[in-house]
This record gives structure tokens, C-alpha cells and sequence, in this order.
């Protein structure tokens, strides 16, 4: 048996980004962890969601574990830090917030979870954080300087492929001449050039279209954060496999070796570029 860690921003980020990865560790017989710096404070909570009175990161958290205990994590943890908030706006300017956090002093506090668990594979994001979210590319680097200190050398860049959704975008409009509904034409990559990474520099991909119920199922547990009408829950369902039936990272250490978690788990796409 070995162990996962996944290290995320917020709550719901896991259930995007990795947990298919997570339900397949799960699933056979792996230990799971999930770590997350924030508890989503500053997010934008679905209107009407929340009782009078009620805290949006208390209800996130409760989301979390709702979440967790759908994908089979054995350990949930939050590293105690504040929300930044998206970029350029005054939470994310604030000294306190998770993206102007010590990255050594931060890493020590994953750097302990990772030790604890003898962690075999760490998930974290890519260079921009999938999409140019101050806390995800803090994650970033906090995530490579605790695997430092932790010697954990398995370490998974969960990522964006772009290519990969320009693809599908241009397929689906093809097979819906008339137009695609409305909110599932899918970001402007045009207009955001950052938003994930082409698909030339992903090393590794996860099929998790065996655990796609248990994916969707822990979208639905983040409910203050993804109504019914997400674009995300209300896509059709052959839509939402071709677009969420695979996980994306980027792997820059050694190869995993064989018969290791890592090399399990994840497989091999040689770069095109």
C-alpha cells in the first residue's frame, strides 16, 4: 500500500482537479490524504446557499469532508491559512492572506504532514496554478519546497490542457452547428492565455472515467460553491466525460519506478513539442 497527498488551495479545488486521481488510489487500497492551505473564505457562495448567520468557510468545510468521504480520503487537513481572493484585488494584497505566506514556513507545515505519512506521491499544481490564481501558484511553490524537505520525489503538477479543450470545444461545435448551449461553450482561450498549459508539456495523464460518478459526486458536495447550473454539473453527460474523463499533470522528477504508487497511478505522454 502506498500513500497520496494532494495538496489544494481551497475547498473544491480537489474535486476538479484530482479526484479521480484520488478515488483510483482509493479504490485500490491506497491511503489517501488531502491538504488544503485555505478554507475558501473569500469565495463567492451560491446565492441563497447559506443560512443567516452562517460562516461560508465553516460550511466549506463541512463540504470538504462531505467530499472526502465520497473519493475514500483517509485524512483531511487545512494548514490554517487565509483565502487571498482572486488576483489584483485587496484580499489578496493583505499580509496575512495564504499568497504572501513564508513559502519555507508554509512548507513546514506540509513538510510535516508529508513526513508523517511517509508520502509516496504529492500532487500540487503547475508554475501558474492552473489559471493564474495567486493561492494555486502559491501551492505551487509551497508544494515543491516541502517535497524538498520531506525527500518525497514523486511529485505531480496538476495541470490544465488546453490543447485538449480547444479540441473538444472545436468537436462539440462541429456536432452542434446551430450553437451550443448556453454556458457550455467553454472558456476563451483566446482571451486568456494563461488559463492551463498546451498539451505538449504535460508528461502524464490519469483515465479516471472508471470513477467519474464519485468525480461528479464530489462536485456535488461542494454545494455553496457549484449550483445545478454550474457549467461544470450541467454539462450532458458524454460531454462531461470527454472533458473531465482525464486528470493532466506535470511531472519534472525521476521516472517512477516500477510496480511504485506513482507509476500506478499515473501514465506516461510523451511531450510532442
Amino acid at each position: 500500500m502506498g500513500t497520496l497527498v494532494c495538496f489544494h488551495a481551497h475547498p473544491d479545488d480537489e474535486s476538479i482537479a484530482t479526484a479521480g486521481t484520488m478515488a483510483k488510489a482509493s479504490s485500490a487500497g491506497h491511503r489517501v490524504v488531502l491538504v488544503v492551505a485555505t478554507r475558501g473564505e473569500h469565495g463567492e457562495p451560491v446565492p441563497g446557499v447559506l443560512a443567516d448567520g452562517e460562516q461560508l468557510a465553516v460550511r466549506r468545510t463541512e463540504e470538504t469532508w462531505a467530499s472526502g468521504q465520497v473519493l475514500g480520503v483517509d485524512r483531511i487537513e487545512f494548514l490554517g491559512y487565509v483565502d487571498s481572493g482572486m488576483a489584483v484585488t485587496r484580499t489578496s494584497e493583505q499580509p496575512w492572506c495564504f499568497a504572501r505566506a513564508d513559502v519555507d514556513r508554509a512548507a513546514a507545515r506540509l513538510a510535516l504532514i508529508l513526513s508523517e505519512e511517509r508520502a509516496d506521491v504529492l500532487t500540487t499544481y503547475d508554475d501558474n496554478g492552473g489559471y493564474g490564481h495567486p493561492d494555486h501558484i502559491q501551492v505551487h511553490r509551497v508544494g515543491r519546497r516541502a517535497a524538498e524537505r520531506a525527500g518525497v520525489e514523486q511529485v505531480f503538477e496538476s495541470t490544465i490542457n488546453r490543447t485538449h479543450i480547444a479540441r473538444s470545444i472545436a468537436a462539440a461545435r462541429d456536432a452542434n452547428p446551430g450553437g451550443l448551449p448556453e454556458g457550455l461553450d467553454g472558456p476563451d482561450l483566446d482571451a486568456d492565455p494563461d488559463f492551463g498549459k498546451p498539451e505538449e508539456v504535460i508528461t502524464h495523464q490519469v483515465d479516471v472515467r472508471p470513477w467519474l460518478e464519485r468525480k461528479r459526486s464530489s462536485m456535488l458536495a461542494h454545494r455553496s460553491q457549484m449550483a445545478d447550473d454550474h457549467f461544470l454539473l450541467a454539462m450532458p453527460a458524454p460531454m462531461f466525460e470527454t472533458g473531465l474523463g482525464h486528470e493532466w499533470y506535470i511531472a519534472e522528477g525521476p521516472p517512477p519506478p516500477p510496480g511504485s504508487l506513482a507509476a500506478e497511478l499515473f501514465e506516461r505522454r510523451e511531450p510532442t513539442g
